[in-house]
């Protein structure tokens, strides 16, 4: 990319609400096994306490208002809903980290929903890139800064976040019809592998 080509941040902020939804909901899409990997680990001793269809069945709502002219959806009922999906204040494990993340991210579509929310589409894009070093940061062990630092950046997953980023970015910077936002939602679901590299199975 040139000096005067406009950074990724720039391409994100520039784009049309609509197109920035869709952006935040594929992302939204690849950061949902984290949540539920996280609650199935809580609650699979209890008595099914914890929600694992509730944030799938907010996102989808999202899509739905994407995919269907003039659906008519009550986001602030949702928000609501959503609220009610975080993980315990108390527990601080990684795992509820990485689980509020996901809230967090769906959160910050459904402002954008309800109202204005310029900064939604960068937190969401800076949030799953922080749940990825984190955990890198978590399972390397390296305890030296600038190792550290090289470390999180030529990792594998971090190659593979950065990737798949650009190339939600740039399918909503095109044309964004019915089939094009259906390849984007299969984007986002990346056969139920998370940003992290867990999957359900």
């Amino acid at each position: 990319m040139s000096q005067s080509s406009p950074s990724f941040h720039q391409r994100l902020k520039q784009l049309e609400p609509r197109r920035q939804q869709a952006f935040m909901a594929a992302l939204c899409e690849r950061m949902l096994p984290n949540y539920i990997f996280y609650n199935r680990a809580l609650y699979a001793d209890s008595s099914g306490q914890g929600d694992l269809h509730g944030l799938r069945v907010i996102l989808d709502l999202v899509w739905e208002h994407l995919l269907v002219k003039g659906a008519r959806i009550d986001f602030d009922r949702q928000a609501e809903k959503l609220a009610e999906l975080e993980p315990p204040a108390e527990d601080d494990s990684f795992g509820a980290r990485r689980a509020l993340e996901a809230v967090m991210a769906i959160a910050a579509v459904l402002d954008t929903l309800r109202g204005e929310a310029p900064e939604a589409v960068l937190d969401v894009s800076r949030a799953s890139r922080s749940g990825v070093r984190a955990f890198i940061e978590m399972t390397e062990g390296e305890e030296d800064g600038a190792r550290l630092s090289a470390l999180v950046r030529d990792h594998p997953l971090m190659a593979d976040e950065n990737d798949f980023q650009d190339a939600v970015l740039e399918t909503v910077e095109g044309p964004l019809d019915r089939d094009e936002l259906k390849t984007l939602r299969r984007l986002g679901r990346n056969e139920g592998v998370s940003n992290l590299g867990l999957t359900l199975d």
